[in-house]
């Protein structure tokens, strides 16, 4: 890494901006400790509880698709500040919610929040990073989620065991969505005490202010060079949907896409949201089957390290094959343990957990860190909300048809389906997928035109 990076500061507005990578872990997690409680609590059927389980990612899907746009006008910082507050206020509605439809239209709100996040924390990060570590950088608001997430899983495993089952089925499961209140306000508070995006800026006309914020991060000399890209790139690009979708883009919008669908499609949501539900089937209680489900959070945060140490190094490319490949393998043997009735014994665990290790160190952070990558500085928000709005379609979709799949065509044919995605997402990364490591946004960017980039050392191919 270039000396004259101050890596204090860089690293410490992206841990502020990971927080609400933690936020949107934390929020989406926590349904899977609570929902076998709302279930006996509410007599769930199965697509009930299919929409209770997934009703959020509705609020996600609105959240994302407009959260480019607000922070395209309104800045950055601001929309996070504003999930922010989404967070709390769902927090506090899902604890005390005088009825069921409360209780979703709740959820939704902080549906809204998690779709903002899901969108501003990874671009918000991208656009402040330098190019030489920005998959770090970006891979570290995975490790916010998946941390977020490990930290409800524990939060819920404490609650529950609290009192007895009774008890959370009346109260405990309260406790478990109220808890969200105290993350949603240190995020608030700690977005006081970061700057604005120095892009965002540059794209509303400011000179002084950009340069003051790229010239903290990388120096005055590449602060002024790297300025200069941003506002070529800027004066070349329109900014509207027509360009998101125009033959220009239409290979990084397809490749954005594809790649943020078949993150979620693979099965990862089906095991977070419903970890406990697996477990149980095998045969274990609801205290054993909470507690697994904190070590497959444990496992998720630990190779979310391991992709975080190694994604500027081994580019993205190489870890996206090597982890889709690894998913299919997993998935193919525990359906097979299902179809064999061999769910006794550790089986199904240890490969559930070799199946969320090799997606935390591949599709997890990666999806993000391309997807933030692949679109021009002035219409990366427009294009990001599209991208994320497929995801959350996709996580809508597997959260609310996984337990109606398991109940019609049973466990085994459920995860081999996963598997086969798993396949065709290997695939799609081998033949379409680019490798961006070492690039600046803008020679990203102009890679995509009749204009080559200049090859950069470790990187000398283009990309298209």
């Amino acid at each position: 890494m270039d000396k004259t990076v101050n890596t204090w500061f860089v690293y410490r507005i992206t841990t502020v901006a990971a927080v609400g990578g933690l936020l949107f872990g934390y929020d989406t997690a926590v349904i899977a400790g609570a929902i076998g409680f709302l279930q006996t609590n509410y007599s769930l059927s199965p697509a009930m509880m299919g929409w209770i389980a997934s009703c959020a990612i509705v609020g996600c899907m609105l959240g994302a698709l407009g959260a480019g746009a607000l922070s395209d006008r309104i800045g950055r910082r601001k929309v996070l500040m504003l999930s922010a507050i989404l967070f709390a206020v769902s927090s506090i509605g899902t604890a005390m919610p005088p009825s069921l439809s409360w209780f979703v239209a709740f959820r939704l709100v902080g549906g809204l929040g998690i779709g903002i996040a899901s969108i501003l924390a990874p671009m918000y990060i991208t656009e402040i990073a330098p190019a030489a570590i920005r998959g770090r950088l970006v891979s570290i608001n995975q490790l916010g989620i998946v941390t977020g997430i490990l930290l409800i899983y524990f939060v819920n495993a404490g609650i529950a065991g609290l009192y007895d089952e009774t008890w959370n089925i009346s109260t405990g499961w309260r406790w478990m969505f109220g808890s969200g209140i105290i993350p949603s306000v240190v995020f608030m508070l700690l977005l006081f005490f970061v700057p604005e995006s120095p892009r965002w800026l540059a794209k509303q006309g400011y000179v002084d202010e950009p340069l003051a914020i790229l010239t903290k991060i990388n120096g005055e000399q590449q602060a002024r060079v790297e300025l200069a890209q941003i506002q070529s790139a800027l004066s070349e690009e329109t900014g509207t949907l027509g360009e998101v979708f125009g033959p220009a883009l239409r290979k990084p919008l397809i490749i954005g896409i594809v790649l943020a669908v078949l993150s979620q499609i693979t099965g990862i949501n089906a095991i977070m949201y419903y970890a406990p539900v697996i477990f149980k089937s095998t045969g274990d209680g609801s205290d054993s089957a909470l507690l697994q489900t904190v070590l497959v959070g444990t496992v998720n945060l630990l190779f979310t390290i391991v992709a975080i140490k190694y994604v500027d190094q081994w580019g993205r490319k190489g870890l996206l094959l090597v982890g889709s490949a690894g998913m299919a393998v997993c998935l193919l043997i525990i359906g097979g343990a299902f179809h064999f009735d061999m769910v006794k014994g550790y089986i199904v665990l240890v490969f559930i957990l070799a199946y969320i290790a090799f997606f935390a160190v591949s599709l997890g952070p990666l999806a993000f860190v391309i997807i933030a990558e692949i679109f021009p500085n002035r219409t990366r928000g427009l294009a990001m909300s599209i991208c994320l709005g497929a995801l959350w379609v996709s996580v809508y979709l597997v959260s609310q048809f996984f337990p109606i799949l398991l109940e019609s065509i049973g466990s085994a044919y459920t995860f081999w389906i996963f598997m086969l995605l798993s396949v065709l997402t290997f695939f799609f990364v081998w033949k379409i997928v680019p490798e961006t490591k070492g690039r600046t946004l803008e020679e990203i960017e102009h890679s995509w035109g009749t204009d080559k980039p200049a090859a950069v050392p470790g990187n000398p191919l283009p990309i298209n």
